[in-house]
């Protein structure tokens, strides 16, 4: 498979679980190093939290976002050493951070408490709601929420694949929304358990605080492309990625729009860094042809590495 091109990708807040990557950290010093590294960054010991939990402090957004970075970036790491590399990456909201070190756009060391600072703001930010709208097209699901908007504000938020949009907003607007859309025949309408309603203007303040954090990070031009989350486009411009990281937390995530356009580069293949499938999951039903693997612990590694090498 060595002539078909390979894309990466990283999940987002959510697919944290506790366990994730301990084989990993079990069977490699350069993952025991990222790890102690991020211990050391964070102030606290990363891998006992990722490995014995409890769960509700993993998924904590002040710990889910760092944590998951690491993950993924350990993930990256046990493939490159390997020889597996790949021709294009995108991450999943936070995992667009952990796609930037990957490609050495963004230091892990700067990352960890860029996503750290990230995700206190998002979490200070007002209380809003999230939910997923399984079953309807794009325009219904924003007919729905331009009609539940005279409750507050609601908009999509992350388009996932074909039939699964997450909406996000205020609680009375999303409520609503979820009405209306299960009038217009949604398949499920189910709440995330989360406190705030990320990528949407609820989030304009944290934006523009975080802004200032991120202006003070330096960037570097990525060894390989990314696809941003919002605009679906590659970039590998330091600055033009600044901006995409800028409008991120306010903005939706266009996941099946960046499959798509990583499919129109020519990527046939793509390999979730990461705990779980989520989003191997989203690209078999938005590109059906299109092969998925994941590594996420020793025996995925294998299988991974296996088919690919």
């Amino acid at each position: 498979m060595a002539d078909k091109k390979i894309a990466f990708v990283f999940p987002g807040q959510g697919s944290q679980k506790v366990g994730m990557a301990q084989s990993l950290y079990e069977a490699n010093p350069g993952v025991r190093e990222r790890f102690a590294c991020a211990s050391s960054l964070l102030g606290f010991d990363l891998a006992r939290l990722c490995f014995e939990g409890p769960l509700e402090e993993l998924t904590r957004t002040t710990n889910a976002q760092p944590a998951l970075l690491c993950v993924g970036i350990c993930c990256y790491d046990v493939l490159v050493e390997h020889g597996l590399g790949c021709d294009l990456a995108a991450g999943h909201s936070l995992g667009e951070y952990t796609a930037l070190v990957a490609a050495g756009a963004l230091s892990f060391t700067d990352a960890l408490p860029l996503v750290k600072r990230r995700a206190e703001l998002m979490d200070s930010a007002p209380a809003g709601s999230m939910s997923a709208i399984i079953g309807l097209g794009r325009e219904e699901v924003e007919s729905v929420c331009d009609r539940a908007s005279e409750r507050g504000v609601v908009i999509p938020a992350n388009y996932n694949c074909p039939g699964q949009i997450v909406i996000s907003g205020e609680m009375d607007a999303v409520e609503q929304a979820e009405l209306l859309a299960k009038e217009r025949g949604a398949k499920k309408v189910i709440r995330l358990p989360v406190s705030g309603a990320f990528h949407s203007p609820l989030m304009t303040a944290a934006g523009e605080a975080f802004k200032e954090t991120l202006n003070s990070i330096p960037l570097r031009q990525p060894r390989f492309p990314i696809v941003t989350n919002v605009t679906a486009e590659v970039v590998d411009d330091p600055e033009e990625i600044r901006s995409c990281l800028c409008r991120q937390m306010t903005s939706p995530v266009l996941w099946e729009e960046s499959v798509r356009r990583m499919v129109k580069e020519g990527v046939e293949i793509f390999v979730e860094l990461g705990p779980g499938k989520v989003l191997a999951g989203l690209i078999r039903r938005t590109s059906p042809e299109s092969v998925v693997y994941n590594v996420e612990d020793r025996y995925s590694l294998e299988e991974t590495l296996s088919a690919l090498l």
